[in-house]
């Protein structure tokens, strides 16, 4: 099985994997990022700041750094098994978001490769379904074997919606796009420079994923500042020493 996961996630920049979490642990997940968003809304609120700053864009960042169950989410062994195969026996958390659409928030995700954000090197992200996702509610949709180069991301940001760094519609054949219709508690792993995006919520009710970022602890890379939860979870960090 996971010789196969390999060879899949080399040859499309990213793989399928089912039921990596439980539903009882999805509805764990999706109601404590819930509770997260609504203390950090209520703080907002008493601050006379602006609530709708708070995940505004349906992406809220950083619950590993703010919930133990973030934290103990991140290590899953059926999680890191399959980064151990297609990243490295030496595994590092970065951080993680989740990201929501509703019957408010439905607009559908640009095409667009998460390595834009970061640079450095090259990062492993899981799209972790907290519900079953569909076409209908905004699903994922990936473009096999984008993850060999960085593409120039040309398209305007000045929708509202956030993606700074997106490319134009017309310059991606859909049809060659993957649909990934999956059910709570599975996800995909992708590379960060594998295109993807999502469809629109056209249902009126949640669609919920997680989505924690993970690096190869023996690579050097530049400080991020966003990654105020980054632990060794497998593995070991490379020292000065080694």
């Amino acid at each position: 099985m996971l010789p196969k996961i390999r060879n899949t996630f080399t040859e499309n920049g990213f793989v399928i994997v089912s039921k990596i979490l439980t539903h009882q642990e999805s509805q764990l997940l999706k109601a404590e990022g819930q509770a997260l968003i609504d203390t950090a809304k209520h703080k907002a609120l008493e601050a006379g700041q602006n609530v709708r700053d708070i995940a505004g864009h349906g992406v809220y960042v950083g619950l590993a750094a703010q919930s133990q169950i973030f934290r103990n989410a991140v290590k899953n062994e059926k999680i890191l098994d399959v980064l151990q195969v297609i990243l490295s026996p030496n595994i590092e958390f970065l951080s993680d978001k989740a990201v929501f659409k509703s019957h408010q928030i439905n607009f559908e995700s640009p095409w667009h490769q998460d390595w834009h954000y970061w640079h450095g090197s090259h990062k492993i992200s899981v799209w972790i379904a907290l519900d079953d996702t569909t076409v209908e509610n905004g699903c994922l949709k990936l473009f096999p074997g984008s993850h060999k180069s960085a593409i120039i991301h040309n398209g305007e940001a000045n929708d509202g919606y956030g993606f700074g760094h997106r490319l134009q519609p017309d310059t991606v054949d859909e049809s060659k796009a993957i649909t990934a219709e999956i059910s709570a508690g599975s996800g995909v792993f992708f590379h960060d420079l594998t295109l993807h995006a999502s469809y629109p919520n056209r249902t009126g009710a949640d669609r919920w994923v997680w989505i924690p970022t993970y690096r190869d602890a023996q690579i050097e890379d530049p400080p991020y500042s966003w990654a105020t939860a980054a632990t060794v979870v497998r593995g070991k960090k490379k020292t000065n020493t080694d």
